[in-house]
């Protein structure tokens, strides 16, 4: 059976795609941006057999600074089912929103130097879109297409911890025999990333009581003391699996008034299942003990993002197809274990086996240095598609 190669792919249109993708802001705020690309990237997909559609968001809530809970608005999500009653189904996500803002000043795309392109999601991540999308058109081509279903996912808040499409993913995630996520690889020269630890964002709100910081300071409950309080005791929880980084302290006013209101915003990064669970109950106990001891109230908002994302023998199948296939591709594919996150933890801790760095080489994502290597573009499309090819004629079962 003919097997999907280099030659198949269409480089030069996936270059241009690309180009065009990233010329459109998709900050995870820009809900009119991404509503642009959401419409450019369902033409592009209409490609592939099956129906593409729009699903909304699901409701999301935030703290403002004023300690009031507010819906944070987010783009729609782009779902495609293909083949949906096959024996034999996988699913591939990525995200069209990206960290920079309609109002940053990265919004153009340089050449670097010949084939290393600079611009914003050009590797993080649609790149991995373009990717994602050649692979499919490839796969489609070869005669084992019709023995496999797919989904594709493509979220619009990846980058905020994608609140508005968990309940989505874990839906399509299930019954899956296996998942491909589009994340840039983990290092320019093509490395997977493997195991990884997990995230949770924070929102404590503490309310105590004013007065004259001169005439009756002790008549006051100084919210910004109790919030302190608070941090140090969470860095004396930080261990072997778990960090914890108090981010941002809001609150307080003139130097002459006892503060009533505080917000502590901090992020925890669990290495285990065990150090997560842990965390969640001491940090009740924590707070609870800083009401008592400074008689403020608390309220918490947030908690888990994304949990670890552990390697087990049956995602280390996934990963040594991986490499199998690109052996056969003439590309070596190795991997390490990172303390990044992406949805690949959210598929995973539905017992999906998922590689979620699928996606194009390149590098310092997250900032105005962002790069894509665009060599990768179709080297890593044909590794996609011998992927999904192998998986279509049962390499995993």
């Amino acid at each position: 059976m003919k097997q999907a190669t280099l030659d198949d792919i269409d480089a030069t249109a996936m270059l241009d795609q690309v180009r065009s993708w990233c010329s459109i802001n998709t900050g995870t705020a820009n809900i009119e941006g991404l509503a642009e690309q959401a419409r450019v990237l369902c033409d592009a997909f209409s490609v592939l057999p099956g129906e593409v559609e729009l699903v909304d968001p699901a409701p999301v809530t935030a703290i403002a600074a004023d300690g009031s809970e507010f819906e944070k608005a987010h783009g729609q999500h782009l779902v495609l089912r293909v083949r949906p009653t096959a024996n034999r189904r996988i699913l591939l996500t990525g995200h069209m929103d990206t960290v920079f803002p309609r109002d940053h000043h990265f919004q153009d795309l340089t050449w670097l130097e010949d084939g290393v392109l600079n611009g914003p999601g050009v590797a993080d991540m649609k790149g991995g879109i373009a990717v994602m999308l050649h692979a499919l058109m490839t796969f489609e081509q070869t005669a084992s297409a019709g023995s496999l279903g797919y989904d594709v996912m493509l979220n619009s808040d990846e980058e905020t911890g994608s609140l508005a499409s968990s309940d989505l993913i874990a839906e399509m995630a299930r019954g899956k025999l296996a998942a491909l996520t589009y994340e840039p690889a983990a290092l320019p020269d093509g490395t997977l990333a493997h195991s990884r630890g997990g995230t949770g964002n924070y929102s404590i709100t503490f309310s105590g009581k004013s007065a004259h910081a001169g005439r009756n300071p002790e008549e006051g409950r100084n919210a910004i003391v109790a919030a302190a309080d608070l941090i140090l005791k969470l860095k004396a929880l930080e261990a072997e699996d778990i960090t914890i980084n108090p981010a941002k302290l809001e609150g307080g006013g003139p130097n002459n008034v006892v503060p009533d209101h505080a917000i502590l915003r901090f992020n925890i990064r669990p290495k285990s299942t065990e150090a997560m669970e842990s965390f969640d109950s001491t940090l009740n106990n924590l707070l609870g003990e800083v009401e008592n001891a400074h008689e403020v109230s608390i309220h918490r908002h947030g908690g888990v993002t994304r949990p670890p994302k552990p390697v087990d023998e049956h995602a280390q199948k996934l990963f040594d197809l991986v490499k199998a296939c690109g052996a056969e591709l003439g590309q070596e594919i190795a991997w390490k274990s990172t303390g990044g996150v992406c949805d690949g933890n959210n598929i995973a801790a539905c017992g999906v086996p998922v590689v979620d760095t699928m996606g194009v080489r390149g590098g310092s994502i997250h900032s105005a240095d962002e790069f894509l290597i665009t060599a990768s573009l179709a080297e890593r499309a044909a590794l996609s598609a011998r992927v999904i090819q192998r998986l279509s004629e049962g390499a995993i079962t």
